[in-house]
């Protein structure tokens, strides 16, 4: 529905914050990726550091199951972040809406 005319229009970028949103994720997904596949094959859990015993706290079945977790949930969270991109190309690059009265809240 078209703002009525006499009214203030103020455009809002739409495009934008699904781009924005994408990047984050892509970003956060690609770094806990990167995190999960060191701790598979390079890394140890910090509790080595701290006990007798190599592995005495946290076995190495359990570490791989946690860095296993950590790869998918960055590769799960890249992925929503290009399918925000994918998205994003659908939506209009602004909208126009009517402005608001300074003061007043959306929706009250």
């Amino acid at each position: 529905m078209p703002p009525p005319a006499s009214s203030a229009v103020r455009k809002v970028k739409v495009r934008g914050l699904a781009r924005i949103a994408g990047w984050i994720l892509v970003l956060w997904g690609g770094l806990v990726s990167l995190i999960g596949l060191y701790d598979a094959f390079f890394g140890e859990p910090e509790a080595n550091f701290y006990s007798l015993e190599k592995w005495e706290f946290v076995t190495q079945s359990q570490w791989l199951r946690w860095s296993g977790f950590e790869t998918a949930y960055g590769l799960a969270c890249a992925g929503l972040g290009l399918a925000c991109w994918e998205f994003a190309k659908r939506l209009p690059d602004w909208i126009e809406r009517a402005a608001e009265p300074s003061g007043s809240f959306p929706g009250s």
